[in-house]
C-alpha cells in the first residue's frame, strides 16, 4: 500500500483500527497522518513548588528548573502558566506501537510477550547520540500526536491483549520521566486489570516521583550511560549520582531492573570505567541484575565517531561475567549472536535462545534451570 492510499484509508479508521496497523507497519509511516502541532489540553503538573511572585520551581527531575511566567522547563513539556506548572504531555503520545518485550531490552521479564509502547515528545537529557532525537529533542507542538487518555490507553490494551499477546505497557522511546503524570495514572489503571508496567528510562528523576511510581512498576531498564560525571554533563546535560540513586530505589522497591550500557568509542569504552561501573552494580544492586552492552552507531551529533567494534562489547560482557555478574548480553549486533542467549550461571545450559527480538527456545521451568535446578533471576510467567 502506498503512503497516499494509506492516508486515505486512515481518515476512515477508528482508533482500534489504527492501532491494529501498528503491529504490522512502521510508526514512521503512520506519524505523517496525524496533525502536526496538535496536543490535548494541558494539565497541572504534580511535582513543583510556588516561588516568589508567579515563579515556580519544577521538582520532577534533578534539573529543578525555576520558571517565570510563560517559560518552559529543560524538557520542553512543562510550562509556567499563571504561576502554576502545567504538563503539555498528558494523554498526548507521539509514538504508539506494539513491541516485543526484548526490544526494551528486557530479557528476564516475561520473555516472548509483547508490550504496548508509548512515548510523548520531550526529554530531560540532550544526548548527542540520541536515536529518537526527532521526538525527544522537540516540544509537543513539533510532533504528530494522538489523543489517548489513560482510560483509552487501557481500553486498547485490553482489546488487543489476547490477539497480540500483550502483557505490559511500556513507557519508552523518549524519556518517560517527562510525562510522569500520564505514566502514573496509566500504570494505576493497568495494575488493577493485571497488566504489567515497564519503564525504559535514563533514571534522571527525583526521589518523590520515583517513590510514587514504584508501587505500580513491575520492570525497568535503565540506561546507565556513563560512569563519569564529566561525560554525563558534556554529552547528555545530566549527572551520574541521581541515576545511581534511582537504580537503588527501584531495586529496593522490588521492581525488576535491567541495565543498558551503550558503549561509545573514546567516550565510555575504557575498561577501567566499565570495571568501576560493574563493581558499583555488584555492591549496590547485586549480581542478578542483567547488563546489556550495546554497540554505538554514528548518529545525530556524534556522526564523527566510529561505530563500536563488536569485540569491544564482547570484552565488556566477558569482564562483567568474570567479575561476578550472572547475566550479561550484547546488543546492536548481528542477529543470532550467542551472547543474546540466556545461559544457566551454574551449569551453563542454554536456557533461552534468541534471534534478535524473537524467542526460539525457552527451557526455564518454574523459574529454574531444568538440569541443575539453579534459580534464574527474573520475572517469569
Amino acid at each position: 500500500m502506498t503512503i497516499k492510499n494509506f492516508i486515505l484509508k486512515f481518515t476512515k479508521m477508528d482508533r482500534r483500527e489504527f492501532l491494529k496497523t501498528l503491529a504490522v507497519l512502521p510508526l514512521t509511516a503512520l506519524a505523517k497522518t496525524s496533525p502536526k502541532g496538535y496536543y490535548v489540553k494541558p494539565k497541572i503538573a504534580s511535582y513543583w513548588t510556588k516561588k516568589e511572585g508567579n515563579t515556580v520551581q519544577c521538582q520532577n527531575c534533578p534539573h529543578e528548573c525555576i520558571l517565570k511566567e510563560g517559560q518552559r522547563g529543560f524538557c520542553r513539556v512543562r510550562e509556567n502558566r499563571g504561576g502554576k506548572l502545567y504538563t503539555l504531555a498528558y494523554g498526548n503520545p507521539c509514538a504508539v506501537h506494539i513491541d516485543p518485550i526484548e526490544k526494551k531490552p528486557l530479557y528476564h521479564f516475561l520473555p516472548g510477550t509483547n508490550a504496548y509502547s508509548i512515548a510523548t515528545a520531550g526529554c530531560n537529557f540532550t544526548c548527542k547520540y540520541c536515536q529518537n532525537y526527532d521526538i525527544s529533542q522537540v516540544a509537543p507542538e513539533e510532533t504528530s500526536n494522538y489523543k489517548l487518555s489513560p482510560e483509552e490507553l487501557l481500553e486498547d490494551v485490553l482489546y488487543y491483549k489476547n490477539k497480540y499477546n500483550i502483557s505490559s505497557i511500556a513507557y519508552t522511546y523518549t524519556e518517560p520521566s517527562v510525562f510522569v503524570e500520564y505514566m502514573l495514572d496509566s500504570a494505576k489503571l493497568a495494575k488493577k486489570k493485571g497488566i504489567k508496567n515497564i519503564y525504559h528510562s535514563n533514571g534522571y528523576l527525583n526521589e518523590k516521583p520515583v517513590s510514587d511510581l514504584i508501587p505500580f512498576l513491575d520492570g525497568a531498564n535503565i540506561d546507565l550511560k556513563f560512569f563519569k560525571n564529566d561525560s554525563y554533563r558534556n554529552v547528555s546535560s545530566g549527572s551520574l549520582e541521581p541515576v545511581l540513586a534511582t537504580l537503588k530505589r527501584l531495586k529496593s522497591g522490588g521492581v525488576w531492573v535491567e541495565i543498558t550500557y551503550l558503549v561509545i568509542p573514546t567516550i565510555n569504552d575504557e575498561k577501567k570505567e566499565i570495571k568501576e561501573m560493574i563493581s558499583w552494580i555488584l555492591n549496590n544492586l547485586g549480581n542478578n541484575v542483567p547488563i546489556h552492552f550495546s554497540r554505538f552507531f554514528p548518529t545525530y551529533k556524534l556522526e564523527n565517531l566510529p561505530q563500536t567494534p563488536l569485540k569491544t562489547v564482547e570484552t565488556a560482557r566477558e569482564i562483567a561475567l568474570e567479575m561476578g555478574i550472572k547475566y550479561s548480553y550484547v546488543g546492536n549486533v548481528k542477529i543470532g549472536h550467542t551472547a543474546e542467549n540466556t545461559y544457566c550461571p551454574n551449569c551453563g545450559k542454554l536456557l533461552i535462545k534468541r534471534r534478535g527480538y524473537y524467542i526460539l527456545e525457552n527451557n526455564i521451568k518454574k523459574g529454574s534451570c531444568p538440569d541443575c535446578r539453579e534459580r534464574i533471576a527474573g520475572y517469569w510467567q
